[in-house]
Order: C-alpha cells, then sequence, then structure tokens
C-alpha cells in the first residue's frame, strides 16, 4: 500500500457566490500555511463580528469601561485580571454565538427549522449567562471602591 506524500499544495474551492461581500471572505476557504496567517484569519473573524454585530460592540464598549475602571479605582491586580477575563469569556461566547449563527444560516439556508431555532437560541442563552456572570463579577469588585469614591467626594 502506497501513500501519496506529496507536497503540493492542496486544490482550494472558490468562496461561494452567496459569501458576505462586505468583507472578503475568500481567505476563509484557505488552510492557514503559517502562524501569522492564522493570526490573520482570527483577526478577520474578531473584525467581522465587531462590525457586523451590535452586541459585540456592546460587549467592547462595556469590557473597556469595566477594565477603565478597575485600573482608575486602583484595584488589585488579580481583580484587574478577574474583570479582564470574565469580559474576555463574554466576548469569546459572542464570537462563538457569531460562528455558530452563521453556520447554521449555511446549512438551513435561511429557512426555519425548530432545530436551527434551538441552536440558536442556546448559543445566545450562553452568552446571556456569560454576559450576567461578569456584570456580578465586576460589579461586586468595582462597586464597593466606588461607593467609596463617591462618598468622599460627596462627603457622605
Amino acid at each position: 500500500m502506497t501513500q501519496n506524500l506529496s507536497t503540493e499544495t492542496p486544490q482550494v474551492a472558490p468562496a461561494p457566490p452567496n459569501a458576505p461581500n462586505s468583507l472578503s471572505r475568500s481567505l476563509s476557504w484557505r488552510v492557514a500555511s503559517n502562524l501569522f496567517i492564522s493570526f490573520r484569519y482570527a483577526w478577520a473573524g474578531i473584525a467581522y463580528a465587531f462590525q457586523t454585530q451590535r452586541n459585540f460592540r456592546i460587549h467592547v464598549t462595556v469590557g473597556v469601561v469595566a477594565i477603565g475602571l478597575s485600573l482608575l479605582l486602583q484595584l488589585s491586580r488579580v481583580e484587574v485580571a478577574i474583570i479582564s477575563l470574565t469580559s474576555g469569556a463574554v466576548l469569546t461566547m459572542e464570537l462563538l454565538n457569531t460562528a455558530l449563527e452563521s453556520v447554521v444560516d449555511l446549512t438551513v439556508r435561511q429557512t426555519y427549522h425548530e432545530l436551527a431555532k434551538i441552536a440558536k437560541d442556546c448559543a445566545a442563552g450562553a452568552v446571556l449567562i456569560s454576559a450576567l456572570a461578569a456584570v456580578l463579577v465586576a460589579g461586586s469588585l468595582l462597586l464597593p471602591p466606588l461607593l467609596v469614591l463617591v462618598r468622599s467626594v460627596l462627603g457622605f
């Protein structure tokens, strides 16, 4: 039994005609040839989510505000790290939600299917749970020093 050990680059299928044309997604059909290209693909996914997903932009803004407040209030490095990690988890869930929704839409071709609805609703629920957890974490870490600051400014 012989194996084909050819080092030729595999042929790549062209992007489908219904691919989003707001961003060049032709690169998504190729295998990354090196680590730099892999990072470029990852950045393209983040940029796509930021440009097209309102909730992703909201989560980025809230995360930046929470991290900024934690630095302004001089929270410990561990507390800043915890807020950063929970914010990152929310953004990660939002990216996974966007990816799952895109795959589901591709699979059902924009027609209604109960299982597609369940998949999309569950993914959105995962984002919601991670966002609520992040709000609880950030609130528990930010509110006490924020209240101290407000009291000192207002003279309470």
